[in-house]
């Protein structure tokens, strides 16, 4: 047996002891948690912890076996994770990523946010404007699905009735699924998803539903329904066209790192425009359901004007609050 080869045996078998009493206390914590290891467990950790780095780079200092030191480095970097890692419960972690990250996500991608929001925004003006000047292009923009006789061939009387229905309440969670997860849950998803596409369709998806958007409120403010109209769309509207604003400005981001990496490669640039993006999308996923609770529970029962009004100005303050909210967080020590 060669010298070297000595070395190592010696070496291992000085040290082995210690290796496998932190390996076994790691081992559990990742299992059952921290929590399960004893005081005196605890209190032997970090300093195990201490000796299988400093046996590490010994081995790396005198080329021991390639094994033993892969080996040590996935024992030193597991253990590192136990006992300098912050372990969060799910709640607390949900709570970082909405209340912190994605306002802070908000506010450094505000570009791609604003891009996707004007697209919607256009494609709200354009449908206006076209509508107005041909009342023929609502069927043009307006699947038939989502006008539900409500067109240009329903008469005032039968738009405003639309406007003020009340669901029997045994409809009211199946219309708050259909509302989640139909038409404006596919529109989101696709916004993002057709991001890796360039970002061409993501914004060519957005201004089709401001045409939609635009189409609607041409035709009631043409028959003088405008302020109903707005009392009626805007309190689901509210998180709805927020939810859309924010898949849309991920897809763009995710276009963004396809197409424009700067100084980095192109594979990290993607990476971390898709982390921002998937945190965008969480944010949409929570707003959606608001939506969705507020079309199918609050839009039946809330049935005045003014009152409906008022539901959305609530809404729209606690989503300003909500990314104000992250600012203060962030500065908290």
């Amino acid at each position: 047996m060669s010298a070297p080869t000595l070395r190592s045996v010696e070496f291992r078998r000085e040290r082995e002891a210690s290796w496998r009493d932190l390996d076994a206390l790691v081992e559990r914590a990742e299992r059952r948690g921290v929590r399960t290891l004893s005081a005196a467990e605890l209190s032997r950790l970090p300093g195990l912890y201490r000796g299988a780095v400093s046996s590490l780079s010994v081995a790396r200092a005198i080329s021991l076996d390639r094994n033993l030191v892969a080996w040590l480095d996935a024992l030193c970097v597991r253990a590192y994770g136990v006992v300098y890692g912050v372990r969060r419960g799910f709640l607390a972690a949900c709570r970082d990523l909405l209340w912190v990250r994605l306002p802070a996500v908000v506010r450094a991608r505000r570009a791609a946010l604003g891009l996707a929001a004007l697209a919607l925004v256009l494609g709200t003006v354009v449908g206006w404007a076209t509508t107005d000047a041909d009342p023929a292009r609502f069927d043009a923009y307006v699947p038939a699905s989502l006008s539900d006789d409500r067109g240009p061939h329903a008469s005032t009387e039968e738009l405003r009735t639309a406007l003020y229905v009340r669901e029997p309440a045994a409809r009211r969670l199946a219309h708050f699924a259909a509302a989640l997860f139909t038409h404006n849950a596919r529109v989101g998803i696709l916004s993002f998803v057709l991001g890796f596409l360039a970002g061409f369709p993501t914004a060519l998806l957005l201004f089709q539903n401001g045409l939609i958007l635009g189409a609607f409120a041409s035709l009631h403010h043409g028959r003088g329904l405008g302020l109903e109209l707005w009392a009626w769309l805007l309190p689901h509207g509210v998180p709805e066209l927020s939810a859309l604003v924010l898949c849309g400005g991920a897809g763009l981001l995710l276009a963004q790192g396809l197409l424009f990496p700067g100084r980095l490669s192109r594979r990290e640039h993607l990476t971390r425009c898709g982390r921002d993006a998937g945190v965008l999308v969480a944010g949409a996923v929570v707003l959606l359901f608001v939506a969705g609770f507020v079309e199918g529970v609050v839009r039946q029962t809330v049935l005045d004007p003014t009152a409906r009004l008022g539901v959305a100005a609530v809404l729209a303050a606690g989503l300003v609050a909500w990314m104000r909210g992250g600012r203060r967080a962030e500065r908290a020590p």
